[in-house]
Formats: C-alpha cells, sequence, structure tokens
C-alpha cells in the first residue's frame, strides 16, 4: 500500500484532518488549556509565543526580541508580513523590521518577491543536529517501517519536552484513519498514547505535578480526572504498553511503548494508531513492543540478562 511519509520540514506532513490542539478541542471539546511543566523540567508554551503589546515588558534583550521574531512562526502561521511579525512578536514595526532583515540575512527567515516572510533552510540545517531529532529518526525509520508493513496503520514516533509531546517522524498509508498529527505538532501528555508511554517512566514528583495541572480535554473520552490518570499510568508501568481511546478523535485507538535510551532511561515512543471500531489491541501490542525494543537497540540499549 502506498505511504505518505513525513520529513523534518515543518509543515511537510499533513492530512486532511491535520490540527493543532487548540483546533482539535475547538471542533470537538473545551478547548486545550496551556499548562506547567512537570517539575524535573522548565515550562513549556503549547501554543504559539505572541507578546501583546500591551503585555510586554518595559525592556526586553536583544536575544529575546530575536527568539520573538522566530516564535512568531508556527504550525498555522507560516508565512508572515512584517506587519504580522510585529504584532505577534509584541514588537515595534521598526524593531520587526531590523531583527527580520537580519534574520533573513543570516537564514534563519527567507523573505518572498511579495515581501511576506517564512522560515528559513538554516533553522532546518541547526535543528536536524538535536539528538532527538533528525539523529533519532534516522536510527528509528527501519523499524517504523516495519511496524507500517505489519499493519499499514499509523505510526508515529515522538519525544517528549516539557509538558507535551512532540512527534519526530509519522508514517501513514491512504486508508489509514485520520489523525491530527504531523512533524513537530504537540500535544498534551495525557491525551496521547505516546505521552502515556513517557509519562508513565517520569519520575515520581514529575508525574504527580503533571496529574495536579489542569488536564485538557478534546473529546468526552479524554482523561481529565487525576486519579484515573494515575492508574492509567501504573498500568502503563505494568504492562509496558500504553492505549490511549478516543482521547484526541473519538474514532481512533493508539497503542504506545517507550524507547530506551543507552542507559535505560525512556528517551521516546512509538506507537501505532487505529480505528477505534476495528481495533485489535492483543494483536497490536507484540508488534509495537518489537518496534520500540529495536529502536532501543539501534540507540544502544541492552536489556538486563
Amino acid at each position: 500500500m502506498p505511504t505518505t511519509r513525513s520529513t523534518t520540514t515543518a509543515g511537510s506532513a499533513t492530512t486532511a484532518g491535520s490540527a493543532t490542539p487548540a483546533e482539535a478541542a475547538t471542533a470537538t471539546g473545551p478547548a486545550a488549556t496551556a499548562r506547567p511543566a512537570p517539575a524535573t523540567g522548565p515550562a513549556i508554551p503549547t501554543g504559539p509565543s505572541v507578546i501583546p503589546r500591551a503585555a510586554a515588558p518595559a525592556t526586553r534583550s536583544a536575544p529575546d526580541r530575536l527568539l520573538a521574531v522566530l516564535a512568531a512562526f508556527d504550525h498555522t502561521h507560516t508565512a508572515l508580513s512584517l506587519s504580522d511579525i510585529s504584532r505577534r512578536a509584541g514588537l515595534t514595526l521598526t524593531t520587526a523590521h531590523r531583527l527580520a532583515g537580519a534574520l533573513t540575512e543570516w537564514g534563519a527567515l527567507e523573505r518572498d518577491t511579495t515581501g511576506t516572510y517564512h522560515v528559513g533552510l538554516r533553522l532546518w540545517e541547526v535543528a536536524a543536529l538535536a539528538p532527538r531529532g533528525l539523529a533519532l529518526r534516522q536510527l528509528a525509520l527501519p523499524y517504523l517501517e516495519d511496524l507500517y508493513e505489519a499493519t499499514h496503520e499509523n505510526v508515529q514516533l515522538a519525544v517528549r519536552d516539557g509538558s507535551e509531546v512532540v512527534y519526530t517522524e509519522w508514517i501513514s498509508g491512504r486508508s489509514a484513519v485520520g489523525v491530527h498529527i504531523r512533524v513537530g505538532a504537540r500535544w498534551p501528555l495525557h491525551a496521547t498514547g505516546v505521552g502515556l508511554a513517557l509519562l508513565a517512566h517520569d519520575a515520581p514528583d514529575g508525574q504527580e505535578a503533571y496529574c495536579a495541572g489542569p488536564l485538557a480535554s478534546f473529546t468526552p473520552y479524554t482523561i481529565t480526572d487525576p486519579v484515573r490518570l494515575r492508574r492509567v499510568l501504573a498500568d502503563v508501568r505494568h504492562t509496558g504498553v500504553a492505549v490511549s481511546s478516543r482521547q484526541v478523535t473519538d474514532d481512533a485507538l493508539s497503542v504506545a511503548a517507550p524507547v530506551r535510551g543507552p542507559g535505560g532511561a525512556v528517551v521516546a515512543a512509538v506507537s501505532v494508531v487505529v480505528p477505534h471500531a476495528d481495533a485489535q489491541v492483543p494483536a497490536l501490542v507484540p508488534a509495537v513492543r518489537l518496534a520500540a525494543r529495536g529502536i532501543s537497540r539501534a540507540l544502544g540499549w541492552r536489556p538486563e540478562p
């Protein structure tokens, strides 16, 4: 069956149902709420880094202003005019023009013939050096392809960033169930199979900090009860797999397993997403475990005898 494979460039992997968490929440339930990151790491914003003009501090450092220009771009704002950048970054038009010019000269931004700015290839070159990005994807890809051939369903690889998962690879067939996923997409940990697999292996204090925070809801089936979430995480640790049923869309089910690094720590998660109505979880579990184990070995992990 032909596959649609994502690439590492922003916004390159989409489906007809692709959407950000906020978009999905608008369509299926209450809007996702930005939540603090677990105690184990710094807070990570769940949406575009927009600093309203009125809320901007009186003085912002040069690096802060430069980063604000880059943060003005996201999956739903991939092309921006200078006025857009100024507004979304909370900068004066003069400052935005100066910084956008410097970033364009360096290659972080590109400007087309209409004067519209886009993210530049220089950022892709730098991002490709991230050990949890392209390097992990290259090692994992053969095992992800094997998992796809075994299931002909959506196959995903994700890593954790604060209170969210970030998808680093996605393979999908034409007849696979629609998912709100693209490379670089972010979702709260509790709402996805890969997120549950990652959160279940966090330190106890990190799990408690996450469970104590607001749990965004996307469908009537999204886990929003901290007590239930704690039980689910305990079950993931016991079984070695996470099953997320209809949490993001009410027609999909995900089976995920953790990927371990050389020292045994969980560094990523792999999953397969299938239609909920036809899900055969017992048949999917061995295939997902095998893929996760293969990626872990490729990363240097060796299970204890």
